[in-house]
């Protein structure tokens, strides 16, 4: 397989295609001239050949769950693979082989896969904002068009450069379309660059609207203009890019200009982890209140999706209707629909009919004797994210004390009954012991019929770690129990293609707007009564209420934050410990969690290093889930075993850079310690 540098990726006219050869779209969703053409003088003669132009950028948008065969976004502490995932990146991460991802015989991972690539993809898409705001002037149109294009342009341009470098680092920050030699750019530290990042979401933010369909030239595609960036995307990734920069990690990044390995790992270890740049801090507080201003006051389309069920376990809202906080993530019978309702800011596209029946409903539920079948990979949580699924009443199961789990003695978990009174996300998101897996036997084998309720106790039929769960628990958040093969096949085809059932998880949605705004309020706070201010640019949300408004979505509204958790509201680092496992739940498996522990200073501090499963014996007989609700099971000698070791030094708080650019020029170094 052939390598491109950087280089060469930025000096490739990919678009300069024999005369005449259009453009095609996979998806119907931005309607382009039939005679948009990617020669230079015509691409950009018209709006609509330039609109063409630019949707070959959101095409290049990395769909993560079609990046590979399995799973191999969530490379935290929040989920893990059966043994025959073990050759997978999230997996290869916990080992401490980032260097996975540049082996080209073996392109698996969604930062440099074979299907879908952030790597070569950003450089490509960069260079097409470049060429496109160089030529604005050959535009033929109104202003109107010309701020549409460029807002565009300038949305991903920063969009493209911020992805990288939360994997990478500081980067040069590209913003010619060069024709001749590129010149030898200098790598940029991470603060540096989010400053270029932000001054282009700015501009994005200037010239972008909030509606598409009441403009004149969005009238022309109205209705299908939902996955088109506007002035809310730009206003939330303008915020995003700040606390990033103003996390403890870039922080301390900045004092040693990309050096610095040793200082580094001890800022990790003597804590740094509550340390954030305040005047950043400032900056993305304002960007992110003033979206959440405008969603409050109705200025925008965006809202929290309903968590409403009378079925949680199986998803289902009323008869054979899937709840609309799952649709968040999947869609059932709609026709192919994007999934993401009005809760997602920013997604990419997928061609027509998803792909997501062929392996990715597939991944996360029992192989054992084929109740799930396809490959035989499985990707599912840790009882490390299950602890940090809360009680119903708000209040964390654990604490951590010096890298030490203790039980948080207001919580009322026992451990003897340890899935009852729990978080309702626990519910939606986690399968767990006696659970009610396959509701339709009907056609199964009476081998498949004995698995028809989750045996995922220790020694249970699904505990094999080759083809059950090595951890006591599955994943039915991104995709439902009811993809099995009796649901599938007999009831309503949840299976296979007929339920036309669509996935994608979104790269932002408003929790995460919602989360951020609080730990951007509280990384700046300079007392307790900060957490509970409303500053002019939001003035009806607070830190504080923030957390308290995903809280009232999951039906824990009867227990509020400052009530019942004064203690979390008493100092900045009490509440970035409940904000941080907040976005642990919220967040679970959505593919965040490496980028929140490698920014927090936390990837290489316990207890976030080691994977644990649950391990306990079933002390109700297996009849007694027929007739009973499996969270009010009694179980017994519930405990932690450890499955994992993570041993990740500082120099993996970032992936390394292909080897071959990093020899192109002196001014472009590795990243330290590779």
């Amino acid at each position: 397989m052939k390598y491109y540098n950087i280089k060469s990726i930025l000096y490739s006219v990919m678009l300069l295609l024999a005369g005449g050869a259009s453009i095609t779209s996979c998806t119907d969703w931005l309607e382009k001239d039939p005679e948009s053409i990617v020669a230079e003088d015509e691409a950009f003669k018209n709006y609509h050949n330039f609109q063409g132009f630019i949707e070959e950028i959101y095409n290049k948008i990395p769909n993560i769950t079609n990046a590979n065969y399995c799973s191999g976004w969530n490379m935290g502490d929040d989920a893990v693979h059966n043994t025959e995932g073990y050759a997978h990146i999230d997996h290869q991460v916990d080992l401490g082989n980032y260097r996975t991802i540049w082996d080209q015989s073996n392109r698996q991972c969604w930062l440099n896969g074979d299907r879908c690539s952030l790597w070569d993809s950003s450089w490509k898409a960069i260079r097409k904002c470049n060429m496109g705001i160089e030529n604005i002037k050959s535009l033929v149109g109104t202003n109107e068009q010309r701020d549409l294009l460029l807002g565009q342009m300038y949305f991903f341009r920063a969009w493209w450069h911020f992805e990288l470098m939360c994997f990478f680092g500081g980067l040069p920050y590209i913003d010619e379309a060069f024709e001749g030699e590129i010149p030898e750019l200098p790598r940029l530290s991470f603060q540096e660059c989010a400053d270029r990042c932000a001054e282009d979401f700015q501009k994005a933010y200037d010239l972008l609207p909030i509606n598409w369909d009441e403009t004149l030239a969005g009238m022309e595609t109205s209705g299908k203009n939902d996955l088109r960036v506007n002035k809310f995307t730009a206003l939330c990734y303008l915020g995003k890019c700040y606390l990033w920069a103003a996390s403890p990690l870039m922080k301390e990044f900045e004092k040693t200009k990309n050096g610095g390995v040793a200082e580094l790992l001890g800022a990790s270890k003597n804590g740094k982890t509550y340390d954030y740049d305040e005047q950043y801090c400032a900056k993305a507080a304002e960007a992110l209140g003033r979206a959440i201003d405008m969603v409050k006051k109705g200025t925008v389309p965006y809202r929290l999706a309903k968590f409403e069920y009378s079925n949680i376990y199986d998803h289902m809202y009323g008869e054979d209707e899937v709840g609309e906080y799952s649709q968040i993530w999947y869609t059932y019978k709609q026709n192919w629909k994007m999934p993401g309702v009005d809760e997602a800011i920013f997604r990419g596209v997928y061609p027509g009919i998803n792909v997501a029946p062929w392996n990715h409903l597939k991944l996360f539920g029992p192989k054992v004797a084929g109740v799930v079948d396809h490959d035989n990979i499985i990707h599912h949580p840790t009882a490390n994210l299950v602890d940090q699924y809360g009680m119903a009443n708000g209040q964390p199961i654990y604490l951590v004390e010096n890298g030490q789990l203790v039980l948080n003695p207001k919580s009322g978990w026992d451990p003897e009954h340890p899935y009852k009174n729990r978080d309702p996300r626990f519910y939606h998101d986690i399968v767990f012991d006696g659970f009610h897996y396959i509701l339709n036997t009907e056609g199964l084998t009476d081998v498949q019929k004995l698995h028809e309720y989750c045996s995922l106790y220790t020694g249970g039929a699904m505990r094999d770690p080759s083809n059950g769960s090595s951890t006591g628990y599955f994943i039915q958040k991104l995709s439902p129990h009811q993809c099995n093969r009796g649901d599938g096949t007999n009831a309503g085809d949840w299976y296979e293609w007929g339920g036309a059932m669509s996935a994608y998880i979104p790269y932002m949605r408003l929790a995460d707007v919602y989360l951020m705004y609080a730990e951007a309020r509280a990384g700046m706070a300079k007392s307790s009564s900060d957490l509970n201010a409303k500053p002019d640019y939001c003035r009806l949300v607070s830190a504080i209420s923030a957390v308290n408004e995903l809280r009232n979505r999951v039906n824990t509204g009867d227990y509020p934050m400052e009530v019942v958790q004064p203690e979390f509201c008493d100092t900045k680092e009490h509440f970035l410990d409940e904000i941080r496992r907040e976005r642990a739940v919220e967040l679970a498996f959505e593919g965040f969690r490496w980028n929140d522990l490698q920014r927090w200073l936390l990837l290489t501090e316990p207890p976030y290093t080691v994977k644990y499963s649950h391990e306990f014996e079933r002390l109700e007989k297996d009849t007694w889930f027929t007739s009973h609700d499996p969270k009010d099971a009694k179980v017994g000698n519930f405990h932690r075993v450890e499955l994992i070791s993570r041993s990740l030094e500082a120099k993996h708080y970032w992936f390394p850079l292909p080897d071959n650019d990093t020899y192109l020029y002196e001014g472009f170094p590795q990243n330290p310690g590779w």
